[in-house]
């Protein structure tokens, strides 16, 4: 029998990775009603947009006006994500508490979508690095790609371990590992997460899982036998990739909530008011989300 934990620490992350991926804008109102929502359901993180260029990410351009607007409720970090020194300086002005930093695992991925091997992206990223913690913000790591990606297929475990310790040794406080186009399986999990663990400080970890082919929650489980009590997730199961083509939602907050709670475990997360903000965002978006709570929210309500 497995000795499960008490808490895990869900990171919200559908005002960001959820929303970049939809056609519509959402309007700037909805975003920062919505962001008010889930700071009153009980999260602690929320990451809450990215200030990358609109060109790339349009859904997401008025990052700036978001975070200036939304009301900051203590005891919850609001995160936003950073691609290099200007995304910073607008990521400080507006005060974010944390800013968040990516690359991929995978060369192909990498250059889709930072425009620059990997190599070349290391020295970009450290300067980021560098002057958010001079500014006295913890600072986050992504890397895409780590189970698989959509150009070169299966990415070596080792290549993936040295990527996260490039992080590391520039200062990052944790590194999110991301199943970018939902391939990975509970094998597959628990055998890069024993290696993983080999060189990797385990407590600064977090799994970032999609739910493309529906694994998320099994490998949610493979990872928590590992001590992994981080998990990034969005409400609903919002989201995707913009350069992965057929990568699908996030592992769902509301259902993620749902196992953990009935297994004992606590998230600090209010389901009912849960229940609310996924309510509210699906009208906005005017489209059925696809995690299974909020099926069951809408067959309940007919």
């Amino acid at each position: 029998m497995f000795h499960w934990p008490d808490h895990v620490m869900i990171k919200e992350v559908g005002p960001r990775d959820g929303l970049q991926n939809e056609k519509i804008e959402v309007p700037f109102e909805d975003k920062v009603a919505w962001i008010n929502l889930l700071s009153e359901a009980g999260y602690s993180y929320i990451e809450i947009s990215s200030f990358v260029h609109p060109k790339w990410i349009p859904q997401l351009k008025d990052a700036r006006q978001v975070a200036s607007s939304i009301e900051r409720k203590p005891g919850v970090t609001y995160a936003a994500l950073v691609p290099n020194r200007k995304g910073l300086e607008a990521a400080v002005d507006t005060d974010v508490d944390e800013v968040s930093i990516f690359m991929s695992a995978s060369d192909t991925h990498n250059k889709k979508n930072i425009n620059k091997s990997i190599e070349e992206t290391f020295p970009v990223l450290e300067e980021v690095v560098k002057e958010a913690k001079l500014e006295g913000k913890s600072v986050r790591g992504y890397v895409s790609t780590a189970f698989g990606c959509p150009y070169e297929g299966d990415v070596a475990t080792d290549q993936v371990t040295m990527v996260c310790e490039r992080l590391f040794g520039m200062g990052v406080d944790e590194v999110s590992i991301g199943d970018t186009i939902g391939v990975a399986n509970p094998m597959q999990v628990d055998q890069k997460l024993t290696e993983w663990k080999k060189s990797l400080p385990i407590d600064q970890l977090a799994m970032h899982f999609h739910n493309t082919r529906g694994m998320a929650l099994a490998n949610v489980l493979v990872s928590l036998q590992h001590n992994i009590t981080t998990f990034d997730a969005a409400l609903g199961g919002l989201g995707g990739c913009p350069y992965a083509k057929g990568a699908s939602g996030n592992l769902a907050t509301d259902d993620l909530v749902y196992m953990l709670h009935r297994m004992g475990i606590e998230t600090g997360i209010d389901e009912q008011k849960l229940k609310e903000a996924g309510n509210f965002i699906q009208n906005v978006l005017n489209k059925t989300l696809p995690s299974h709570q909020m099926q069951v929210m809408n067959k309940e309500r007919v």
